[in-house]
């Protein structure tokens, strides 16, 4: 943190996290507390991020908040619960009162806040933003204690990217709840050998966002009802023992099976939602025929809300499967760029290989490939050149 002339300033980055385990609908949407538990992977921050600086000083006369350089509503209700929730647990630290060594929690807050990833278009955008707010503001008025809680009151599954590696979010069962909360299952470093691509299909906006789309399923899905009660709780067992073993068949096929369900809760819905595209279809057969080659699994899928495909696989099928996905979408433009963030080996394929698996090509239908691993929760940013708010508390010019 940076404190001069009355001005303070802290900077953080915040992961995004792919759910397992899915998390849809809420049992109390003004806490955000699920009708489900929930299980999810975070993604490096070297590929996936959300950088915040929140900064707060004597002489800002209004609280101003900045999403990808421009000026957002701070107001914004889930905004304002983790200000507000933050601000509460700094005033329960100093024993209700006011010490004047530290920053004053009557000072005005400025907020901005940059992703390296498409916004709302499926990738846990909310997710890694709402932990960043949080992790930046902590830090800021010296907070270390255990802050899912508050994320989870900004976003349900920022709750998840407040810790690294597998990560489990307990559905909890107290009315105002305080026992919903994010557990590590297992650190990043667990499971070294576990890779992911995503495969960007789209970085629009989803034409139904989460929240909506959930609520509406909570109130019209039966099958949802019975995911929640029944399979979940199963299932959440099922993944924590295949992650503490290391099984890449039991994780990856019951990863897909959960993903397939998620979305039938999303077409059980009415009128029903459909996220999942024609070119997210192309993908799951694709890994299905993919598989099938081999006999085992070797790629599991995973979609959240949105068209935008998660591929978990290890490090020893990434060059053929990332060759799979460019013989059967062919980049349009920009083929140097296809394939971007962890370095990817070259491979042949046989021609056994992509006669049973590469169908009539699509090309252009995937923009891009991103390929990642398991990563650490949020991080304090050092370096002062890395702060998003100049000193003047209004965003840097980045150009």
């Amino acid at each position: 943190m940076a404190a001069e002339r009355g001005l303070a300033m802290a900077t953080c980055t915040a992961p995004v996290n792919i759910a397992v385990i899915k998390y849809w609908g809420k049992r109390d949407t003004d806490l955000i507390l699920p009708i489900n538990s929930s299980l999810s992977v975070t993604l490096h921050q070297d590929q996936l991020k959300t950088t915040t600086t929140a900064a707060a000083s004597r002489d800002f006369t209004e609280d101003r908040l900045w999403l990808n350089g421009k000026e957002a509503d701070v107001g914004h209700p889930r905004v304002q619960a983790c200000l507000r929730e933050v601000r509460r647990l700094a005033r329960k630290r100093r024993g209700g009162g006011e010490d004047t060594a530290t920053l004053s929690l009557s000072y005005k807050i400025h907020i901005a806040s940059e992703n390296n990833f498409p916004t709302a278009a499926g990738l846990a955008s909310s997710a890694a933003g709402y932990a960043c707010l949080v992790s930046a503001l902590a830090r800021l008025y010296g907070l270390e204690e255990e802050l899912s809680e508050v994320a989870r009151r900004g976003s349900g599954s920022a709750c998840r990217s407040m810790f690294g590696g597998f990560v489990q979010w307990q559905r909890g069962e107290r009315p105002d709840g305080t026992d919903s909360l994010a557990l590590q299952v297992a650190p990043e470093t667990h499971w070294p050998e576990l890779r992911v691509l995503v495969l960007v299909v789209s970085g629009e906006k989803k034409p139904v966002g989460s929240t909506a789309g959930m609520q509406t399923s909570v109130e019209t899905s039966p099958l949802l009802k019975h995911r929640a009660e029944v399979v979940v709780p199963e299932r959440l067992a099922q993944m924590m023992r295949h992650i503490r073993e290391r099984d890449f068949e039991g994780f990856g096929q019951l990863a897909m099976r959960d993903s397939n369900q998620f979305h039938a809760t999303c077409l059980d819905t009415f009128p029903p939602i459909f996220y999942l595209t024609d070119v997210s279809r192309h993908i799951i057969a694709l890994a299905h025929r993919y598989n099938a080659h081999h006999g085992h699994t070797k790629v599991a899928y995973t979609f959240d809300a949105g068209p935008n495909a998660v591929i978990f696989l290890l490090d020893e099928a990434v060059a053929e499967f990332v060759e799979v996905v460019r013989r059967s979408f062919p980049p349009s433009t920009n083929g140097d760029q296809f394939v971007r963030g962890l370095p990817v080996g070259s491979a042949v394929l046989s021609q056994e290989l992509v006669a049973a698996v590469v169908s009539e090509p699509v090309p252009g239908a995937v923009q891009y490939i991103l390929h990642t691993k398991p990563g650490p929760g949020p991080q304090l940013v050092d370096d002062p050149s890395q702060h998003l708010l100049g000193a003047d508390g209004l965003p840097r010019s980045r150009a």
